[in-house]
């Protein structure tokens, strides 16, 4: 016949074995009975043993502790005992009241709801589909009009900045390099930037060279310092 076998729970520390075995036998929380706890206590230890499990030091310091109150209540003068047992009493009511706190949370955590470990391919709509009425709109618009930033008019900022920010095209900077050309047989390529502080107007210039040279209207020397017309054979 096999021995029959039985599997223990596993608990974190002596509290939750405590708050188990009180749970389990139906004591009273604010008045232990030590001698029935520590039975049990001892019982489950032993259990313990028996399945090669490894208890914590914190486990044995616990049944040190439930036989030293127990062994000092039976002394003519149980103060300490009753001391000791009160301090414990209070340790498990703490424990049991962050268990609860600890439930309530996890019951309300919805991460899991939320959160995908895979990311998610959404659509992106690049069209602003969303209408509003024509009085919000002019509402809007007049408090634009009367919104100040730094002490200037937020609709006369952007009126500058749109202003300010202007775009200089290619061809009119091809136009400007031919004519440099047609005026000298070379000219030097820092030339060409010389007085330019405009950003765009010295990135047009830079891509009017290289569209006249990929067009072989004009050519670099070896050193890409010097420009000149490109002379056409036969011509």
């Amino acid at each position: 016949m096999e021995a029959m076998t039985f599997k223990l729970d596993v608990f974190e520390g002596p509290l939750d074995l405590l708050l188990h075995l009180i749970a389990k036998h139906k004591l009273n929380i604010k008045d232990i009975e030590i001698s029935k706890l520590l039975e049990q206590y001892l019982l489950y230890m032993e259990q313990a043993r028996q399945q090669d499990l490894e208890l914590a030091g914190e486990f044995l310091e616990m049944a040190a502790r439930l036989v030293y109150i127990k062994s000092a209540s039976l002394l003519p003068k149980p103060e300490e005992a009753e001391r000791v047992k009160r301090e414990l009493e209070g340790a498990l009511i703490e424990y049991s009241l962050c268990q609860s706190a600890a439930g309530q949370l996890r019951e309300r955590f919805i991460a899991d709801d939320i959160f995908v470990r895979k990311p998610m391919k959404l659509e992106r709509k690049m069209t602003y589909e969303l209408t509003h009425p024509t009085e919000k709109l002019a509402e809007v618009l007049a408090q634009l009009g009367r919104a100040k930033m730094n002490g200037q008019l937020l609709s006369e900022k952007i009126t500058d900045t749109v202003t300010q920010v202007k775009v200089v095209s290619v061809i009119s900077k091809v136009m400007f390099v031919l004519r440099r050309l047609y005026a000298g047989k070379t000219v030097s390529v820092q030339s060409l930037y010389d007085g330019i502080t405009d950003r765009s107007a010295r990135v047009a210039t830079f891509l009017a060279v290289l569209e006249l040279t990929r067009f072989g209207r004009i050519e670099l020397n070896e050193d890409n310092t010097m420009l000149s017309m490109k002379v056409k054979k036969g011509g």
